[in-house]
């Protein structure tokens, strides 16, 4: 199958790609251009464009004629977003439905759009664990962008049979090379033995380790299940941050200190994230193969490998 898979140099994006290329998928990567960033790998095929200009976008989508596409591009950093919500909502919600109207008009037999939705678009709930027919309350200019865009492809299902699929993934971890989340910047600094300066340890979330989250993706991918449905992607238990902050101490060994309510709080932050994927594991027989320890150690030996080698 040909599949564009956009953001493909990001957090999920770099672990997906040679998973598709070894299930013998034909891939193409659409990348912003940026000064200074290097083409992936000679075994795909990278096209450059901006998800905020349609017509670019169209002719992109015209000329490759993808069977498929997995939209993880974004601007994800909630805490960004408050200072840049007009960049944050064009890239998020009007780049995507750009490249989902493309698709629709310029793909005769287009067959598959897979959209990266988030847990950040439930906000703060009243009951838990939060299943996919939960109220969406998004609370930031971040979670507003990526309901709209969800908003609009479920217009499109509805109005055109738009083969879609909303993947709602909670918070994941295992980045492998960006240590501005708080799993990762908890991990190198603890292993370089320095203090560990935190904001508010008393909100809970539902921690998911990458290779759970990528194995979503290819779960859904092409399968007749999961079109015109949205899924939560998740573990179906939370932890305060102050509980996995002492998980990774302990696994670190770390004796330092740690430093809290040093970052400042957002404007409105979600004080419970807790997940529902009873429907994945229904419908799809999805559901995750790591507990919170095991994903931990695996990101705790990446980087502890990797600050050595620096």
């Amino acid at each position: 199958m040909k599949v564009l898979v956009t953001g493909g140099s990001g957090f999920i994006g770099a672990e997906l790609l040679p998973k598709l290329i070894e299930l013998g998928h034909e891939v193409c990567s659409l990348e912003r251009y940026v000064t200074g960033r290097y083409v992936l790998g000679t075994r795909t095929a990278t096209v450059f464009g901006d998800l905020r200009d349609g017509f670019s976008i169209r002719k992109l989508v015209k000329d490759t004629q993808p069977e498929a596409v997995v939209h993880l591009a974004a601007i994800s950093p909630v805490a960004y977003s408050y200072n840049h919500p007009q960049e944050v909502f064009e890239v998020n919600a009007l780049g995507t439905i750009n490249l989902a109207e493309a698709c629709l008009r310029e793909v005769p037999n287009f067959k598959h759009f897979l959209y990266a939705g988030t847990s950040e678009e439930y906000g703060n709930q009243d009951k838990f664990p939060v299943t996919e027919d939960a109220e969406l309350r998004p609370n930031s200019p971040y979670s507003v962008s990526k309901v709209a865009a969800d908003k609009y492809l479920q217009y499109m299902r509805v109005a055109y049979g738009f083969p879609v699929t909303v993947l709602r993934p909670f918070n994941t971890y295992g980045r492998k090379d960006n240590t501005h989340f708080v799993v990762e910047r908890t991990i190198t600094q603890m292993l370089q033995g320095k203090t560990v300066r935190l904001g508010d340890p008393t909100p809970t979330r539902d921690f998911l380790y990458v290779d759970d989250h990528v194995d979503a993706y290819l779960t859904c991918l092409n399968n007749p299940k999961a079109k015109g449905e949205v899924f939560n992607f998740c573990t179906g238990r939370d932890i305060s941050i102050k509980g996995i902050i002492g998980l990774i101490s302990k696994l670190t060994r770390f004796k330092g200190k740690i430093q809290w309510n040093t970052i400042p709080a957002r404007p409105l932050d979600i004080k419970k994230l807790l997940g529902n994927y009873e429907k994945a594991k229904r419908v799809l027989g999805w559901r995750p193969k790591y507990t919170l320890e095991e994903g931990l150690k695996k990101t705790i030996e990446f980087w502890e490998s990797k600050l050595k080698g620096s």
